[in-house]
């Protein structure tokens, strides 16, 4: 069977008629899903179909094309999974790459080419492992068509919601990876407007993939005058959903039921029994965001940045304890002898004869005393053993220290602490700069912080006035590098070289679950303390951190070429487990 995905199908769920929903069903990025024809799903999406206004649907036909065509020599047609709105959706073959992709494509004098061509190759220009990235956007031979990732072991929200709620722990993950996310497009001025289950994955590591930022609007002919309310009033539908397994509106959508009609919105635990209180709180700040929820007045969400700032104030949730199933236990009495007698003497399985056990030994008077004599013989033999190996041994360290010229005495006076022995050097996967800035520092330097040449180094730019980053507001939290060790691993001690000595520096990692950490509420474990250092920060920790993230962290700089120019950097890392 073809490999079938719903790369596309977030598109086809207007309540017009698809090919996808003609079939009776759709595909998403190598999973299956339902959909069914004639679900209006616009007006019980989120506040997009208030708060956003469709163009009328222009009377074009999509592109006739076929299986097995060819775009730009290079993209093999394999199967359309929707067509709609004068567009077409296909899943793709790139041959050059040898790697399946999905396409968009519409005529190039279709009144939305412009649009999406505009929108594609502006969300290409945010490279954020969050979202489905567009690898190409092309006008060509009178068609306009976008190439974007495809996810073959990725699930849509929409189906991992069809076998029931979310546990707290992972509808925490989804609300906090998806806020985000969408947090870092709003500020490259990037909305998608159309975030629905359909338009967000999970993958097989319990990362949450956002696919057709700006150009699901795009082809959909989408706007808004307040993108980010109706983004962040979309984040909160999705957790709604994953907290009670119904869709937040009256209407039913995208395989969930909505609410009774004529009740307005309730909250989640009012829907169902058992659901966590702080993330049903978030979820009705997100959706009321006109106002404040009703249950603790608190200020509505009408940002994802205010969301993700919201969902990182609440209290830790656990993840669920693994279940191992327990043998069935059998009480001794009821243990069948492995001598019975034979059927039809005194009854099928029964001993022939009852032979009582026989007395634990030493249990009388005088073996208890024999025993606890030979214990405490024992005992002093072994005492006294030890303390004669010791005096030969000291005894022994005299005479070679005075042969030396040195002679010192090694009694029982010393502290007895042991010495730290620091770790084997871990391979580092990646490393990104971090700034709180709108732009970034100097990305372009950061493989020089741990290329193992001491002689290059990833330096900021000059501030001046302040050490503290010049006391610039996009730069209040600091700067510095994030060590991305590829998996969650055993964290030792640090060893960093810093490209000039006077620098306040911390190095912070993050929890051993998160799957991504860009901003600073994601590493809440400290390695070390926030100090002033010199040319050099090295540390072993009493206890090893689990982790896959670590944050050297950089929160004033030094003076550099005068007074009243401050720069500082990191000109390498090591890391040890």
């Amino acid at each position: 069977m073809a490999e079938r995905s719903t790369a596309a199908v977030d598109v086809a769920d207007s309540g017009d008629e698809s090919l996808t929903a003609q079939a009776g069903e759709a595909t998403a990025d190598g999973v299956e899903t339902q959909e069914k024809a004639g679900e209006d799903a616009e007006n019980a999406t989120t506040g997009a179909a208030r708060n956003t206004s469709m163009s009328s649907v222009p009377d074009v036909e999509p592109p006739e094309l076929h299986s097995g065509h060819k775009l730009a020599r290079r993209y093999r047609l394999e199967e359309c999974v929707t067509r709609l709105d004068g567009f077409s959706s296909w899943r793709a073959v790139d041959e050059k790459l040898r790697r399946a992709v999905g396409v968009h494509l519409l005529h190039a004098d279709h009144p939305r080419a412009r649009p999406v061509l505009a929108a594609a190759r502006s969300a290409a220009l945010l490279p954020d492992p969050r979202f489905v990235q567009v690898l190409d956007a092309v006008e060509e031979d009178d068609l306009v068509y976008v190439v974007h990732e495809w996810l073959p072991d990725a699930t849509e929200l929409t189906t991992v919601l069809a076998s029931g709620p979310l546990e707290p722990h992972e509808a925490h993950q989804l609300v906090s990876q998806v806020s985000q996310a969408m947090t870092a497009a709003h500020r490259e001025g990037l909305a998608h407007l159309r975030l629905t289950p359909s338009s967000v994955l999970r993958t097989e590591s319990g990362q949450y993939r956002i696919r057709g930022l700006a150009v699901m609007a795009a082809l959909r002919g989408i706007s808004s005058q307040q993108p980010q309310r109706v983004d962040t009033e979309a984040i909160g539908a999705l957790l709604y959903a994953a907290l009670t397994q119904r869709w937040p509106y009256e209407e039913n959508a995208y395989g969930l039921s909505g609410l009774p009609k004529g009740v307005g919105l309730i909250a989640p635990d009012q829907v169902r029994a058992g659901v966590h209180r702080g993330l049903a709180e978030l979820a009705m700040r997100a959706l009321a965001n006109n106002g404040a929820t009703p249950s603790r007045q608190e200020q509505p969400c009408t940002t994802p940045e205010e969301l993700s700032k919201a969902v990182a104030a609440l209290p830790r949730i656990r993840p669920p304890e693994p279940s191992f199933a327990t043998p069935a236990y059998q009480p001794a009495g009821y243990r069948r002898s492995q001598y019975a007698t034979p059927p039809g003497h005194n009854g099928p399985g029964v001993p022939a004869h009852a032979v009582a056990a026989p007395p634990p030994p030493l249990q009388t008077r005088s073996g208890k005393m024999l025993k606890w004599t030979v214990a405490a013989l024992l005992i002093a033999a072994l005492g006294l053993g030890s303390w004669q190996l010791a005096d030969v041994l000291i005894n022994r360290s005299d005479r070679t220290d005075e042969s030396n010229g040195t002679p010192q005495r090694t009694g029982g006076g010393g502290s007895g602490k042991k010495k730290k022995v620091p770790g084997k050097p871990l391979e580092i996967a990646n490393r990104t700069e971090f700034s709180s800035g709108r732009q970034p520092m100097v990305p372009a330097k950061v493989p020089n912080s741990a290329d193992k040449d001491p002689g290059t180094a990833w330096v900021t730019k000059a501030f001046y006035g302040y050490p503290n980053f010049g006391n610039l507001p996009e730069y209040r939290q600091g700067s510095g590098i994030v060590v991305d060790l590829g998996s969650a691993k055993q964290v030792s001690g640090l060893d960093v070289d810093l490209y000039r000595s006077g620098q306040t520096v911390e190095v912070l990692a993050a929890d051993e679950a998160a799957t991504s950490a860009s901003v600073l509420s994601d590493f809440p474990k400290r390695l070390t303390e926030l100090e002033k250092a010199g040319d050099k920060l090295k540390t072993t920790l009493d206890k090893p951190v689990r982790t896959r993230y670590v944050l050297i962290h950089i929160t004033e700089l030094p003076p550099d070429k005068s007074p009243n120019e401050y720069r500082g950097g990191i000109s390498e890392i090591e890391i040890t487990g």
